[in-house]
């Protein structure tokens, strides 16, 4: 397979491709979404400071967790937001590589290269984040089995900290049964139209890659953060190092 870079395809994040995915993801699956699910979304607040590109980082769930964060996500992050997608399974065939970057602004990610951001990988992102666009990153590399959050690759905080970026963590919950892996579509809770999933959404407060932090232990903050919001998670390497190194 090509390098992930060569699979981009940029155009898809033109204005032009970016109002019609606000229209698609807000204006059509938004309502859709609703038909099957109530939604909360908590800490929007914490993108209020923030100016510049991210790198928001969330557990994986479901396929419905893209449109379920970009509509979470203010407008003005939304629009300039790309979603990092697996190479292997979204950019097989051309057709699928167009149909995920303009329904989602998807850019490819060799999720079977450990962090998914070594030599020749990332030339795309690096152009994504020059333009002033940030990134979202399912860092688990896939959906979850069995709703328990699995080892956090460490690839969003390597790029983080090569462009001098924040994380931002995102916590999302609800997405796994609502439209469970091996569906294409969403489901009725109880299998009936009426009672809904709940879904939330919750926004952390953003990480800043320090002098010196092993990526690792910045990806363990990250899993710090959903397992206060109540996720089951897995310990990252090194992670009684980073609890000693928690503010009190």
């Amino acid at each position: 397979m090509a390098e992930p870079a060569d699979l981009d395809v940029p155009w898809t994040r033109a204005r032009a491709a970016s109002r019609l995915r606000e229209l698609l993801v807000c204006g059509v699956l938004g309502p859709l979404m609703d038909l099957y699910t109530r939604r909360r979304v908590a800490g929007h607040e914490r993108l209020d400071d923030l100016t510049g590109p991210v790198v928001f980082v969330a557990n994986h769930n479901s396929h419905m967790d893209t449109p379920v964060i970009l509509r979470a996500l203010p407008g003005r992050w939304r629009r300039r937001t790309a979603v990092a997608a697996a190479a292997d399974y979204f950019y097989d065939k051309r057709r699928n590589a167009l149909s995920a970057s303009l329904a989602f602004g998807t850019v490819p990610l060799d999720r079977n290269s450990g962090a998914g951001v070594g030599p020749g990988q990332t030339a795309h992102l690096d152009r994504l984040i020059g333009d002033g666009g940030s990134l979202l990153v399912f860092a688990e590399g896939t959906r979850s089995r069995d709703g328990r959050v699995g080892r956090l690759r460490s690839g969003a905080a390597l790029l983080a900290a090569e462009h001098h970026l924040p994380i931002v963590p995102i916590y999302v919950s609800g997405t796994g049964e609502a439209m469970p892996r091996g569906h294409r579509w969403m489901v009725f809770k109880a299998g009936r139209p009426g009672p809904r999933h709940p879904l939330e959404i919750r926004f952390g407060k953003p990480i800043a890659p320090r002098a010196r932090e092993r990526p690792s232990e910045v990806m363990e903050r990250v899993r710090l953060f959903l397992a206060e919001c109540g996720a089951e998670t897995e310990r990252e390497p090194h992670a009684e190092h980073v609890h000693r190194r928690q503010p009190a």
